[in-house]
């Protein structure tokens, strides 16, 4: 597909996706493969822009499904599974140098999906519904599960667990964290609106990743704290058809999790072969 073509007829869904899966696995290359000291910093430069995509689609396939909670569910079930492997392993399964995996970006959207349903509730004007799922989601089971995890016992691993399955929360069990999930809040609550929502992100990201560095005049480290490179998945975003594609529903869901335990365990054969 030439220019003129892509910037015609734009990209689909499946085809933002399939773009942010190829970025996804140069990052996750270069995640499980530093040590090495062989994967060049742009593999993961690159891949700071697949997170971004991935909550873009997110947004528009939340908006646009026919069963909520079937979407919802799915998200749920996949963070919740990859959550209990990643308490398991961090339990007993680590890398010889103590590292393991903690990619979680299935948490980030299943907690994104019920604030957006929170959202959608308020604009119907079911109060009382989309109040108590904004506050539950946002406010209180975050704050709730950081005092439990100090209240009680064995270093507030039951609390880890619960929110690494079956209660995801922003606090401290999901990849991008706050910043990432008010992202989201942004292009949920802009959409209708690309040019808009596109400027919006921009604009978040530029603030929350770009501005602290260059206010502390650290010109010289941008190449090295390039978080704010997500920034460039906009244009991408702009070049969204509004039209599904072809699907590829469960390829999407279980490359994830595929591709993130197969580069783990052969990161830990490349560094038992190197010892």
């Amino acid at each position: 597909m030439d220019q003129n073509t892509l910037r015609r007829e734009g990209l689909s869904e499946t085809a933002l996706k399939a773009i942010a899966l190829g970025l996804m696995v140069l990052d996750h290359i270069h995640y499980f493969f530093l040590f090495t000291g062989a994967v060049p910093d742009w593999f993961s430069m690159l891949g700071r822009l697949s997170a971004p995509l991935f909550l873009f689609c997110a947004a528009e396939g939340f908006a646009h499904t026919h069963d909520r909670r079937a979407y919802l569910g799915r998200l749920w079930a996949m963070g919740a599974g990859m959550g209990l492997v990643q308490f398991l392993l961090a339990l007993f399964g680590r890398r010889a140098d103590g590292f393991y995996p903690m990619n979680a970006i299935l948490r980030d959207l299943t907690v994104s999906c019920l604030l957006w349903q929170g959202m959608d509730w308020l604009r119907r004007r079911r109060w009382a519904r989309g109040l108590a799922l904004l506050a539950g989601v946002g406010v209180l089971w975050p704050a709730v599960s950081l005092w439990l995890m100090q209240a009680l016992p064995w270093n507030g691993l039951p609390v880890y667990l619960l929110s690494w399955t079956v209660l995801p929360n922003w606090a401290f069990s999901t990849d991008g964290g706050l910043p990432f999930i008010l992202g989201g809040v942004l292009l949920y609550g802009l959409r209708g609106h690309r040019k808009l929502q596109a400027a919006a992100w921009a604009a978040w990201v530029l603030c929350n990743d770009l501005l602290p560095l260059l206010r502390a005049g650290a010109w010289g480290q941008l190449l090295v704290y390039y978080q704010w490179m997500e920034v460039f998945a906009v244009p991408l975003m702009l070049l969204y058809n509004g039209r599904r594609g072809s699907g590829h529903k469960k390829l999407f869901y279980w490359f994830y999790p595929a591709h993130v335990y197969f580069l783990y365990g052969l990161s830990c054969a490349v560094m038992a072969l190197g010892r």
